[in-house]
């Protein structure tokens, strides 16, 4: 069983799910809008949206549900977004590592995962942001949108619904950790590719080669070989 609700305005769908938690008794409960106004990044950063031309959903998902990892479970999140994209618009979609979705070279979707213990249940909270219709970016120079990187305009509401089934899909079935695994992998931005990363504030050239389980992306720098690296330690310049 699951439920989708729809604000006209939200502060964060990530913040206020936790208002429609209280009622449905289902494992997955989602909760979009095309007008958020303070919507989160990973580590703080913020989020920002065009109203009615992007989409801010959130699906809650019990944790009882997920017999994964948290890192294995954030990069089949990644997985379960980019197949979407994919699969709508048949263009090459990549993630870029942890958890970006890349549509030619421009970041068009953002993902922000939380735990939080709601109503005595514990969750993950799936914060998904998508560009969907906006055309200008104008500070952000790596950013896009479904319109943008596609020429495609979509309905909003159309979209939403069909990615809240879709995702309800692919929770529902979860491959082994191999699996995803190998699957995340396989559509990781730049990999095997020669690009350009900042680490310690300097540039050097590197090549990333595989993400692994623990969450740590492999690259090999030209000063420094093989190394891992955890979100936020290096930099990949695109």
């Amino acid at each position: 069983m699951s439920e989708l609700f729809y604000r006209n305005t939200c502060s964060s769908t990530n913040d206020e799910i936790t208002e429609v938690l209280l009622y449905p008794p289902s494992n997955f409960i989602g909760l979009y809008t095309f007008n958020q106004i303070k919507g989160r990044g990973q580590y703080g950063n913020s989020w920002a949206s065009v109203a009615e031309q992007n989409l801010a959903y959130t699906l809650a998902i019990k944790t009882s549900c997920i017999n994964h990892s948290d890192f294995l479970f954030n990069y089949y999140t990644a997985i379960a977004v980019q197949n979407y994209l994919a699969n709508l618009t048949e263009k090459i979609v990549k993630i870029k590592w942890p958890n970006d979705i890349i549509v030619k070279n421009k970041k068009v979707v953002g993902i922000l995962i939380e735990k939080k213990k709601i109503n005595q249940e514990h969750y993950f909270i799936i914060g998904i942001g998508i560009n969907i219709l906006q055309e200008k970016f104008d500070e952000i120079s790596n950013a896009g949108s479904l319109l943008t990187q596609t020429g495609e305009a979509f309905n909003l509401k159309e979209f939403t619904e069909n990615l809240h089934l879709f995702l309800i899909e692919k929770f529902t079935h979860i491959p082994s950790d191999g699996e995803i695994l190998a699957q995340f992998n396989s559509n990781l931005f730049k990999k095997d590719e020669i690009s350009v990363f900042e680490l310690d504030k300097t540039r050097q050239n590197g090549i990333i080669r595989n993400a692994d389980e623990n969450g740590e992306i492999w690259i090999e720098l030209e000063e420094s070989g093989l190394q891992s690296f955890y979100h936020k330690e290096i930099k990949l310049l695109y």
